[in-house]
């Protein structure tokens, strides 16, 4: 059952932090529609592997800092803020996907999969936002820092972060047509997941600082 939920919690982990528009996403829709959905996947499968190193090495790093409870505690009130401010830029200022505009120019699909690698390692967001994300699911008793704990959340994330790609390749363009409900709620619906881990991270807080 733990490891179910070590599963559950890296996959919608992922699934929260790739949704929005980024370069990322949007680069894989873009190739996509100029190239196809091939070419879209090996551009994936290569961002897919940085994601998997930075995911790891990130729980790595807050497995050493997890017996700190000062730096947990640190970490708690800086993703009770960080929390904080993803709610409010999904709720009051994250505008929808915008048409994609350009032309690309066909290529290899190995230049394709270096490209995903390239432009996944450029991106430094992923490490301290699975450091805090792992930090406080232990915290709360939903994670260890137990290998196969860990090798599981990993394979969760990659799992949410492939639907999102995936999702991205696939309908991105129906979403530009008929925008469906979905896609039109959903930084609502981001937003509303990370005003309740902001509420819930900021209770704990004050409980430590009261008890």
């Amino acid at each position: 059952m733990n490891l179910i939920i070590s599963l559950l919690s890296g996959f919608i982990t992922a699934f929260i932090g790739i949704t929005p528009p980024g370069l990322l996403n949007m680069t894989a829709a873009k190739v996509n529609l100029k190239e196809g959905k091939r070419s879209a996947l090996w551009f994936v499968f290569g961002a897919i592997v940085i994601i998997f190193l930075q995911a790891y090495l990130a729980i790595l790093f807050a497995r050493f800092i997890d017996d700190r409870p000062d730096l947990v505690l640190l970490l708690r009130e800086i993703g009770c803020v960080v929390f904080s401010c993803l709610t409010v830029y999904f709720l009051l200022i994250a505008k929808k996907p915008k048409k994609i505009k350009g032309k690309i120019k066909k290529h290899s699909k190995t230049s394709r999969f270096f490209l995903g690698m390239l432009l996944s390692a450029l991106n430094f967001f992923p490490i301290p936002y699975y450091v805090l994300v792992s930090i406080t699911l232990s915290s709360y008793n939903l994670f260890s820092f137990d290998t196969t704990f860990i090798f599981v959340f990993v394979n969760g994330v990659i799992l949410g972060a492939f639907l999102v790609f995936y999702c991205y390749i696939t309908f991105f363009q129906k979403i530009q047509i008929k925008a469906d409900y979905l896609m039109r709620n959903m930084n609502t619906i981001i937003g509303s997941i990370t005003g309740l881990i902001a509420v819930v991270t900021l209770i704990n807080i004050i409980k430590h600082y009261l008890g």
